[in-house]
């Protein structure tokens, strides 16, 4: 028997079929996905930047400013203040009545002395016996006196088709114009409500407007000056690492004065430096000076990987620099890039919560978590707690969430579980 004859028919044959081994992205999103607090941070993450959105685009929380509650209205589930007893009333059921004082008017003895009681008592005397009496020659003459008589003349009897007032004619014209529209045109006076969901600020604006309004900002802050900080320490870090020699000793000292102060301290400086606020720039504020990080993580990747073999490969097939920087070596370090710009964006939200806080962060018209923070100061030594509690307690969900994920993030894309499935 031949060879010809041994080999099965080609019915009976099987392909081995064609595995593509999965990607870096594909097996760090399976891990991601099987970790239940993962998505559950990402779920949270996702809802605030959509809430962040619609507050900017105007959906919700247009109208934070208005003064919809009395002041200090505390929330729903508190009930309204107890407005207090007027004198002499009778209160609750089992309470004594409160007690009468003095009404406006009536006599009231008091045992406090007046210390220039005599004294005031004499000027007044001397005032009125010197109005009596008439001018001495030599004394003092009003010379506004005759120039007044005239003015109180004109009043009396004005001239004809003139007002000795410059407003009269126009208070005259605004009554009249008043009077034309009639009542029904008039807009009905907004009753301000005793209580709101959440309670009121000191304005009466509703605190969970004000805070939605708030994060709106502060997310943004966080989310831009994350990505500027993220672009700067990426670029530095990637020239430093890859040409080495005297660039990387010039960044490295670069960097090196930057690591060097207190990162609250050199925010305040620069801050206290431009003595201009605004949201932009806090943002440049932050990413200016928080581009450290991902220098030095991204440097030392670099230095790393411009001697593996597939960027010598690149070099041979005549690949610039800024080619085997950016499209060869870069997609195998996003993942540090990544990891680094969300750690950013929370220690960036509440590095402007402390800005605001301290005075230097977002304008007056702006509101912001921190802003809300140092109104709330006042208002709980007033025992009025909901503005602090409504601020407070949305930044720490966002960002345990936030941290939260960033952790499934950074495991998930670890390059030591590449081969791994997902657990």
């Amino acid at each position: 028997m031949n060879d010809a004859t041994m080999k099965p028919p080609l019915a009976a044959r099987r392909e081995i079929p064609h595995v593509v081994s999965p990607g870096l992205w594909t097996l760090a999103w399976r891990r991601l996905v099987s970790d239940s607090v993962a998505m559950v941070s990402l779920a949270i993450v996702v809802a605030f930047v959509l809430l962040m959105a619609a507050s900017g685009l105007g959906v919700i929380a247009a109208d934070w400013a208005r003064e919809v509650g009395v002041n200090y209205a505390p929330p729903t589930f508190v009930g309204p203040d107890a407005a207090p007893a007027a004198p002499g009333a009778p209160g609750r059921a089992g309470e004594p009545a409160a007690p009468a004082g003095p009404t406006p008017g009536s006599a009231f003895d008091s045992t406090v002395v007046d210390p220039i009681g005599d004294v005031l008592a004499e000027l007044k005397a001397e005032a009125k016996g010197k109005a009596e009496a008439p001018p001495a020659p030599g004394g003092f003459v009003d010379p506004l006196a005759d120039v007044m008589k005239e003015i109180d003349a004109a009043k009396a009897a004005p001239p004809e088709g003139r007002s000795v007032d410059p407003l009269a004619d126009v208070m005259k014209d605004i009554e009249a114009g008043r009077g034309a529209k009639g009542p029904a045109a008039a807009p009905a006076a907004t009753e301000r409500r005793a209580t709101l969901p959440f309670g009121a600020d000191k304005w009466g604006r509703d605190v969970i407007a004000k805070t939605i309004k708030g994060s709106e900002t502060s997310i943004f802050v966080g989310l831009a000056a994350a990505l500027v900080a993220t672009f700067i320490g990426t670029v530095l870090g990637a020239v430093a690492g890859y040409y080495g020699r005297w660039v990387d000793d010039t960044l490295n000292w670069f960097y090196s004065i930057f690591s060097s102060i207190p990162y609250l301290l050199l925010i305040l400086a620069v801050a206290a430096v431009l003595q201009h606020k605004g949201t932009m720039t806090i943002v440049f504020i932050l990413g200016l000076t928080g581009w450290t990080g991902v220098f030095r993580l991204i440097r030392a990747e670099y230095l790393k990987h411009k001697g593996r073999e597939y960027v010598q490969a690149a070099d041979a097939i005549g690949a610039s620099n800024a080619r085997r920087m950016f499209r060869h070596i870069f997609p195998n370090v996003s993942h540090v890039v990544l990891v680094q710009m969300s750690i950013l964006v929370v220690a960036f939200i509440k590095s402007e919560v402390i800005l605001s806080y301290l005075g230097f962060g977002v304008p007056v018209d702006v509101v912001s978590w921190g802003s809300m923070l140092n109104e709330a100061q006042n208002e709980l030594l007033l025992g009025k707690w909901w503005q602090l509690a409504a601020a407070g307690g949305t930044m720490a969900v966002l960002v345990t969430a936030f941290s939260l994920f960033t952790d499934a993030l950074r495991d998930a894309l670890d390059p030591k579980l590449k081969g791994t499935t997902g657990q």
